[in-house]
């Protein structure tokens, strides 16, 4: 993590129209102001945003929010661009849009990438929440370092052994307040990700 607090990868993007169909930014829309109203994306007093929302366009690619949005109380298209190819290897993934896609993204694309039916993935941050489910359901390694090719191999391994009963859940042992949902839908995985947080504000 560089002195901004930004993972390093390496983000080539090509400046261009995502083609964002009316219908995904809706959806978008509404779980992004939810997640963001519910303080679960945003950003610290420092400034860096925290956590991000994506959802799939093509068996492919995805569309994610993008990267230092996370202060912005609400986006636009243009703070959606498109994941066109990845490399957990070398760290590194290609986009289209007007700005660089979430240095989170690699996450995404190992949930998309490892579960055809996936169709949205949400990234939160929420201390009281990590706390209190952190082993409790399915936790990634304390020792694999967020934002690296290991983690990506981590996060394939977990979701691959998660059973038909369990919800679609992955607390980031390593990533202190990271949590992962992820869904058929954006309402499915956003669902989820409110049955935790209530959960949460119930036994406070």
């Amino acid at each position: 993590m560089n002195s901004e607090g930004f993972i390093k990868f390496n983000c080539k993007r090509i400046e261009g129209n995502t083609c964002l169909p009316a219908k995904t930014f809706e959806a978008l829309t509404k779980w992004r102001q939810i997640m963001y109203e519910s303080c679960l994306i945003g950003a610290y007093s420092n400034g860096i945003g925290y956590g991000n929302i994506s959802i799939r366009a093509t068996a492919d690619n995805f569309y994610i929010s993008g990267t230092a949005t996370g202060r912005l109380p609400a986006l636009e298209e243009k703070h959606y661009p498109l994941v066109n190819s990845w490399s957990f290897s070398k760290n590194s993934l290609k986009c289209t849009g007007s700005i660089n896609a979430s240095a989170e993204s690699l996450s995404h694309a190992i949930i998309y990438e490892s579960l055809p039916d996936v169709g949205a993935v949400i990234h939160i941050h929420h201390k009281g929440m990590w706390d209190k489910y952190l082993n409790h359901t399915a936790t990634t390694s304390a020792d694999v370092p967020y934002g690296t090719p290991e983690m990506a191999k981590e996060i394939q391994k977990i979701i691959m052994a998660i059973k038909p009963n369990q919800d679609p859940v992955l607390v980031m042992g390593g990533h202190e307040e990271g949590i992962i949902v992820w869904g058929r839908t954006l309402d499915d995985a956003g669902e989820i990700v409110l049955k935790y947080y209530k959960s949460f504000l119930n036994e406070k």
